[in-house]
């Protein structure tokens, strides 16, 4: 048996497939506590995984859900912006209160989510072996593949490995201040000085929750790297679920359904709900609107064509019924439809999403409308496509398949408990 901690970003979107892949180890066995600012508690108590508070100081009850409300009204590189802060101001606090509290509670293995920086170095800080996990879209950078925040389209021209190449150099430079806070950490704990940003990453086993056949082609990954599929548990639910939120399944008609959801993080943008509402007045479908937000008050908005509008979703429930899934390209949504062979229209609005977006227009198991060009008219033409055209629900089933094939949470586990396993005779005559 390992005592494995997971590290991962305070958001549901990362949180639950991170408590799927613990709840798989757990049940192997092993020991598994969650690391956690102390406004998580409360939503993962459903869980059934250790957890241990951190950041008390540096993010008190409320603090999260007030940036994650700003973030929330906010896009493109403003809200990118603001997720760079955020991860700084945690990967400060993570190297200031991780290292004694992953000691105090005797943890032997760390799960890192990719964009939890600081628990690489961590991990080398305490020695112990850790295994990356890309609950995102992997930010694995290479000259062949446009970066992860961008809507380019996958080309092999050389003028495309040059604006690939200029676009990473952006990127790291928007990023430089949490990049300068490892190499400052590094360097006061006398560890081995990073060269790449990649370094920070596994060099025993990194997990993916894409399906490769869902990426860019790709020529970089180490020999470690693996793409398993989504890491969703078994039961088919969300790890993370709200019992008190009940959702009226008695309102469902039968007709064709649509569902509709920003994520947890970029959800209170009104005016895209207000857009998709209207869409899809005239349709023979039924909507479901997701706010994404489980401490939401409102019941809905005054939405046209009496949308069922609620709070928070029972969200595979309700994909696996589905005839289209409308998203912001966000990683667990898109992966809920594809596992499903539920195609989508996305309408990415910062971060990763982009990307996602680039990569479904791709394989063909959707459609795309970029914010700044959505509008009723535009997403209607676009909904109607989708509904209407056999090739898009063929490729959601191809996706579907691939994602079967994969391996999901079950591999993922594999793969973590052997990288784990190599380390052990070794760490135990240390």
């Amino acid at each position: 048996m390992t005592h494995f901690g997971i590290l991962c970003p305070a958001a549901i979107g990362h949180l639950n497939p991170m408590c799927a892949l613990g709840r798989e180890l757990q049940r192997r066995g092993h020991r598994v506590t969650l690391f956690q600012e102390p406004e998580i508690e409360s939503k993962v108590k459903t869980v059934g995984l250790e957890f241990q508070e951190i950041g008390a100081a540096e993010f008190p009850p409320g603090r999260i859900a007030q940036i994650y409300k700003k973030l929330g009204e906010n896009s493109g590189q403003t809200a990118l912006r603001l997720v760079i802060s955020f991860l700084l101001q945690e990967t400060m606090m993570h190297f200031r209160a991780l290292p004694e509290a992953l000691k105090g509670a005797g943890v032997e293995a760390l799960v890192v989510d990719q964009t939890t920086r600081a628990g690489g170095t961590i991990a080398d800080f305490l020695d112990i072996p850790f295994v990356t996990v890309c609950n995102a879209l992997l930010i694995n950078k290479e000259e062949g593949v446009p970066p992860y925040m961008t809507h380019w389209s996958y080309n092999t021209a050389w003028w495309a490995h040059l604006r690939n190449r200029v676009g990473n150099f952006l990127l790291d430079r928007l990023s430089q201040s949490i990049w300068e806070i490892i190499v400052k950490q590094r360097r006061q704990w006398n560890l081995p000085t990073f060269t790449r940003r990649e370094e920070a990453d596994s060099t025993l086993a990194q997990i993916c929750q894409l399906p490769a056949e869902f990426d860019f082609p790709r020529v970089k990954l180490p020999e470690w790297f693996h793409y398993t599929g989504p890491l969703q548990d078994p039961s088919g639910q969300e790890p993370i679920s709200f019992p008190s939120l009940s959702f009226p399944f008695e309102k469902l008609t039968g007709q064709p359904l649509i569902y509709a959801a920003l994520g947890t993080l970029q959800n209170r943008k009104p005016e895209i709900f207000q857009c998709i509402a209207e869409a899809c007045v005239g349709l023979d479908v039924q909507l479901v609107i997701s706010l994404g937000n489980p401490d939401s008050q409102e019941s809905g908005f005054d939405l046209p064509g009496s949308p069922i509008v609620v709070p928070f979703a029972p969200q595979q429930q309700l994909i696996q019924t589905a005839a289209l899934t409308i998203t912001h390209a966000g990683m667990n949504t898109t992966l809920a439809a594809l596992s499903s062979g539920v195609p989508l229209v996305a309408i990415p609005i910062t971060s990763e999403q982009p990307g996602i977006a680039a990569r479904l227009a791709r394989t063909g198991a959707g459609e795309v409308v970029r914010l700044s060009e959505l509008n009723v008219p535009k997403l209607r033409v676009a909904i109607g496509r989708v509904l209407t055209e056999k090739s898009y629900k063929q490729n959601a089933f191809r996706l579907q398949q691939a994602i079967r094939l994969a391996g999901g949470v079950n591999r993922a586990a594999d793969i973590t408990e052997e990288a784990i396993a190599t380390l052990k005779p070794v760490l135990a005559q240390r």
